[in-house]
């Protein structure tokens, strides 16, 4: 899952992350420009000492240089970030995008709700945050599948910790 609880050094502070799935790693990206490039440049083999070959290469490295640009293009817009962190009794979210200024969002435990909208929002299954007046979405770009369990688990989560501790 692209998402994970952790326990900062007190366990009254857990932290929530969330960040996009990468389904296709570094090491990934570098073999397919590779492969790309080697099977855009078989044809051109016979080619080789003729003029023909200098007015088709071009158009093989420009298809390298998209397939490039594309892919790190992909990467720039998943470098989103999101964190739910509790800090006494007020719960805090950051987003942090791939583009612009952070966003922040905080409110007090006990007035926080997690919704699941299974119709009617930009992705099925969206999941949100309400309190303090506001609603704001979390996890939009997990697939539908993990924004299910992870209903599941915030609700369980602001059950738990909403709940007055003897």
């Amino acid at each position: 899952m692209p998402y994970r609880w952790t326990s900062p050094p007190s366990p009254d502070h857990p932290v929530l992350t969330l960040w996009p799935h990468r389904s296709l790693p570094r090491r990934g990206f570098a073999a397919m420009i590779l492969f790309a490039f080697t099977m855009g440049t078989i044809p051109l083999y016979g080619l080789l000492g003729s003029v023909a070959l200098w007015g088709i290469l071009p158009f093989v490295l420009v298809m390298v240089g998209g397939l490039w640009w594309g892919l790190e293009r992909s990467y720039k817009d998943g470098e989103i970030l999101e964190e739910l962190t509790l800090a006494d009794d007020i719960l805090h979210l950051r987003h942090t995008p791939a583009r612009g200024a952070a966003k922040g969002w905080a409110c007090n435990i006990y007035w926080t709700r997690a919704e699941l909208h299974a119709h009617g929002g930009p992705v099925p299954n969206y999941v949100t945050l309400t309190g303090n007046g506001r609603t704001v979405e979390i996890g939009s770009f997990l697939s539908e599948d993990e924004r299910k369990q992870l209903y599941v688990e915030l609700d369980d989560f602001l059950r738990t910790q909403a709940t007055p501790q003897p």
